[in-house]
């Protein structure tokens, strides 16, 4: 059954575009705005998707943005679907099956996340090498369908290298500066206490969101390269002595739109085979 729902949407797509996408994006909190820069749009609401959910998040507008952005065939989602929405790790990585189907080989994840490593700066951009699971669940977990993707996924490089790499190499020609650095994916809805940021710190983390690591894994599941980028929107709890809120997260990945901009664009524009 969830083959068949994939199947539908992503036929429901199919018919309303005239390009083949290569390359997904996954924006997250506040950077829907790269999808603003998509030649020849076609825009889809999730509404009108077959089996899509609906996003419920401020800073997520809630549709598939399809054209041409920097030479390459795009498919944009402006606002992801969380865990703590309600939906099903199924439903919250339904988009990345729907991609895969419609032939997306590579995918970009970004996400607004909190800064663990004491290193960083709200507005910092950066490079996730590598991400730690923490929401105790998992979207691979149940029945697995051969022709999705094989039962036990290596995750031993979820994070394309030699995207990484490109990523740092385009950073240097833009002259941007980008941190590099482990994501955790938390549950949520409710930010992290002082101690358990603390307790992340020790266990490798540099940043700390509520998103990706579910697209992540099964991306990773169906063979789609992945390159993720967090914007640091804040530090998190217990660094700076501020309480943390969602209005925040927006106001600074506002303050960085230009730099996030430009260093996908250039990602997008020099982007290897």
């Amino acid at each position: 059954m969830y083959q068949f729902h994939v199947t539908e949407a992503a036929d429901f797509i199919q018919k309303q575009m005239n390009i083949e996408p290569t390359v997904g994006l996954i924006l997250g909190s506040g950077l829907g705005v790269l999808a603003d820069e998509i030649k020849n749009p076609t825009t889809i609401v999730y509404s009108d998707i077959p089996h899509f959910p609906e996003s419920t998040v401020s800073g997520h507008k809630g549709q598939l943005v399809i054209g041409e952005l920097e030479g390459r065939q795009v498919i944009a989602m402006q606002g992801r679907f969380h865990y703590y929405e309600g939906y099903k790790m199924e439903q919250v990585t339904f988009p990345v099956r729907v991609m895969k189907q419609l032939g997306v080989e590579t995918l970009f994840v970004t996400n607004a996340a909190g800064g663990i490593n004491e290193s960083f700066e709200p507005g910092n951009l950066m490079v996730i090498t590598d991400h730690i699971n923490n929401m105790g669940d998992s979207p691979l977990i149940g029945p697995n369908d051969d022709n999705l993707g094989p039962r036990f996924p290596d995750m031993s490089e979820a994070y394309d290298r030699a995207l990484v790499e490109h990523a740092k190499a385009s950073a240097k020609r833009l002259d941007l500066h980008v941190q590099e650095g482990v994501y955790v994916g938390n549950t949520g809805p409710a930010y992290e206490t002082a101690a358990e940021i603390r307790m992340l710190r020790t266990l490798g983390g540099d940043a700390v969101g509520m998103s990706t690591v579910p697209e992540v894994m099964v991306a990773n599941h169906a063979g789609i390269r992945v390159l993720g980028i967090s914007c640091i929107s804040n530090m998190a709890a217990g660094i700076l002595d501020q309480p943390l809120t969602h209005d925040e997260v927006i106001e600074t990945t506002a303050q960085v739109r230009e730099d996030f901009l430009g260093f996908v664009k250039e990602l997008l524009k020099t982007l290897p085979a």
